[in-house]
């Protein structure tokens, strides 16, 4: 077995152990936590050393362990898709893991932390063998073992029924797509010709002869699994519900990476299983990437739970990252490895920036829920004066989330951008017409993502406090949980600033399933300077837009604070107001509510103004109430009617139910009457 698949197999193997071992740490409490998560972190960091190590070289490593069923054993595969997203995951296990020795000790003494521990590193294991497995019996195994355990840490606060019901639409959902998953396989299996279970191994269904109607068969049923996993709209009604019940650095690991799951999965189906395909499954697959993008932040814009809203940019998100696979498919159909490649790049690129940002902006929801105990934006403000490290570190996620450089999330969409713009070269006149479209809508999302990160910042870190509790009590987070954070805000700036290099490390991938490399740098400036196609086209160069926003930023301090006597300080105007308090203060319904005015017809919106009458005589009114509630239409439109059939159908027939028992009786000789007459 090689080195890489070695260290990768060390991770999940010691991740396995954790999780058996962990009652027996409940003994001993004081190093339960740190030693458990500390272990964890390794791991972690030991994924990602297995996956650099394989996306470099662009070796494929392979295994067999004969622990399955008879004559069907486990198969691993280490590729360099399967090592990026052991990347992708390692990176932020290992930042949530830090972080969680101080999250977690917040539950001390009101919940078991072997629960809490056990099902975490089970979590993490199955999300490892999620991507290591090689044969359909085994991707299974570990996809439910990565369900089952995400299961149980959503509903870790199990006395509340809100966590109680996330918990059960997440698994339901979860369990239809896995259906959908397994009905792929089968498909592939049984047009791969090969004997028995043997069908059933990757590397059968990679020489299957597939006809169009089945290939299409296979490919949109497990399209339909796995965007059920990811969150795709109209699939997304489960996320804006578990996230925000989860324990926060577990809504870290489900949002961050879990979610990335999928995407592995409709790569490995789309460019290694079925390589070649019509152009209109990628059109399909823009589409929804396209709708999820432009629906997602609309509705994280609405929210006022900050971690719902966060879950509504992971579909927004999810939605970026389908828009990248989208255009590689096209381009893939109609023979342009190149811009194949490109697009590819994009969307991997993007799947890891998200996970960074995102896993940031979780950990720094969760942060602030350690310290203030509420969720609702409306009831914060001021928390930068409380919380001067997770301020700063929290505006990374928001500026990285919000496409600005120098950060990350710029990059990627800038490179999917270039895709967009080199749509022109396609011979199709439709595709001609309307991706151009849909790059309109993308740049709509960058505009309103930046909106609402604006909205969040501003409400939660600016302004002054609004919620009931003294705001003295409220006060900064641990060492450990910084770092966790600190770690995910420097990566979010090293991959901002240094595109070149991590694009270089994975042009592996896009070479071995598109057939191209990703011409990352052309000309005299090399790695300085990204360049997707060539120079004359389009070039970013990270390191020098960071040097110059640091300069202007030096400058600007040199002018404010070296000739400070220039400036006059005054104090801020009150609006005419002798002194203001925090309930004249912008609210996040007052910020989404111009939107909100215009798009509301998206959402279902129901608005009330309650006049509550001053208590000496009704005409003069003592305050009013405003209630504002926004519901989800996919909701009320594909969920509520097929819940409501169900419960129709359960009612009638729970009146089989008679409670006598002359009527089982019956309802027995009626049975076998009915044997006798079809069997005999």
């Amino acid at each position: 077995m090689p080195a890489s698949l070695d260290i990768a197999g060390f991770a999940v193997l010691l991740l396995l152990a954790l999780a058996v071992l962990a009652p027996l740490l409940s003994s001993v409490r004081t190093i339960q936590i740190p030693l458990a998560f500390s272990l964890s972190a390794v791991a972690s960091l030991a994924a990602v050393v297995a996956g650099i190590m394989t996306v470099a070289s662009g070796s494929v490593a392979s295994a067999t362990i004969s622990i399955g069923l008879p004559g069907l054993p486990f198969h691993l595969r280490l590729d360099p898709l399967a090592g990026f997203f052991l990347v992708v995951i390692g990176l932020m296990g290992l930042f949530v893991s830090i972080y969680s020795i101080g999250y977690v000790k917040g539950y001390g003494g009101v919940r078991s932390m072997t629960q809490m521990i056990c099902f975490y590193t089970l979590f993490l294991a199955g999300m490892l063998l999620v991507v290591l497995a090689d044969d359909a019996y085994f991707f299974l195994v570990a996809w439910e073992l990565m369900a089952a355990a995400s299961y149980f840490l959503v509903m870790y606060e199990d006395e509340k029924g809100e966590n109680r019901r996330a918990a059960f639409l997440y698994l339901l959902i979860a369990h239809v797509g896995a259906l959908a998953i397994l009905l792929a396989f089968g498909v592939m299996a049984g047009q791969s010709g090969a004997p028995g279970f043997v069908g059933y191994t990757f590397n059968a269904m990679r020489s299957a002869q597939l006809s169009s109607g089945w290939a299409a068969a296979a490919f949109f049923l497990a399209f339909f699994g796995f965007a059920a996993k990811a969150g795709v709209i109209p699939l997304h009604v489960w996320l804006p519900e578990a996230h925000p019940v989860a324990p926060s650095n577990i809504s870290a690991l489900m949002s961050g990476v879990m979610l990335k799951t999928s995407i592995y999965g409709i790569c490995r189906f789309a460019f290694d299983f079925i390589k070649v395909f019509p152009w209109w499954w990628g059109g399909v697959v823009l589409a929804l990437g396209l709708l999820s993008a432009v629906l997602g932040v609309l509705y994280a814009l609405m929210q006022h739970d900050l971690k719902r809203l966060l879950a509504y940019h992971s579909v927004e998100n999810i939605g970026i990252i389908l828009i990248g696979l989208g255009l590689s498919m096209i381009f893939a159909a109609f023979q342009m490895p190149t811009l194949a490649a490109l697009a590819l790049v994009a969307a991997l690129y993007h799947t890891l920036n998200h996970a960074v940002f995102k896993g940031l902006l979780f950990m720094g929801a969760g942060a602030v829920l350690h310290a203030t105990h509420v969720r609702n934006m409306e009831e914060m403000g001021g928390l930068i004066h409380r919380m001067p490290w997770t301020a700063p570190l929290f505006l990374v996620g928001c500026v990285s989330i919000s496409a600005l450089p120098p950060f990350n999330g710029f990059v990627s969409e800038w490179l999917t951008f270039q895709a967009f713009l080199l749509s022109p070269a396609l011979p199709h006149p439709l595709l001609k017409l309307l991706i151009p479209l849909g790059a309109a809508l993308l740049a709509l999302t960058g505009a309103l993502a930046a909106a609402c990160f604006v909205k969040v910042f501003g409400v939660v870190f600016l302004g002054q406090w609004r919620g009931h509790q003294k705001p003295e009590r409220i006060h900064e987070v641990g060492p450990s949980m910084l770092v966790g954070m600190l770690l995910a805000a420097i990566s979010c700036l090293l991959l901002g600033i240094f595109p070149t290099w991590v694009i270089g490390w994975l042009d592996t991938i896009p070479e071995q399933l598109c057939g191209a490399k990703l011409a990352e740098s052309a000309g005299k400036f090399g790695w300085l300077w990204l360049t997707p196609i060539a120079h004359e086209r389009a070039s970013y160069s990270g390191p020098v837009v960071f040097i110059g926003i640091l300069v202007v930023v030096a400058v600007t301090w040199l002018l404010l604070h070296v000739h400070a006597t220039s400036v006059s300080r005054v104090p801020i105007w009150d609006c005419g107001f002798v002194k203001l308090t925090p309930r004249m203060q912008y609210t996040a319904s007052a910020f989404s509510m111009p939107i909100r005015r215009v798009l509301g017809f998206l959402f279902a919106v129901r608005e009330q103004v309650e006049i509550v009458p001053h208590t000496n005589h009704p005409a003069l009114p003592g305050s009013l109430q405003y209630r504002l509630r926004i519901r989800d239409r996919f909701w009320n439109w594909l969920y509520a009617p097929q819940g409501d059939a169900a419960y129709w159908v359960a009612r009638q027939v729970g009146r089989l139910q008679q409670g006598r028992i002359q009527i089982y009786l019956l309802y027995s000789f009626v049975t076998l009457i009915v044997l006798l007459v079809f069997l005999g």
